[in-house]
């Protein structure tokens, strides 16, 4: 089962995630990583919450 990623209340610090990097974002290839900060700031976001990685890479969680 995959999380709603486009809502807030989904994601969680600590929590292993696949996103989907603005490079990336033609293709849709997708990184692993575990979430350390949440930087969208609304409660939803059609393209997927933003966040950063603990190895500092950022962006949008994949999948819904």
């Amino acid at each position: 089962m995959t999380i709603d990623g486009r809502y807030r209340k989904n994601i969680q610090p600590g929590q292993k995630v696949e996103i989907v990097l603005k490079k990336d974002q033609r293709t849709g290839k997708t990184t692993e990583g575990i979430v350390k900060d949440l930087l969208t700031k609304s409660e939803f976001h059609p393209h997927g919450i933003k966040v950063r990685l603990e190895d500092g890479q950022v962006g949008r969680i994949a999948g819904r």
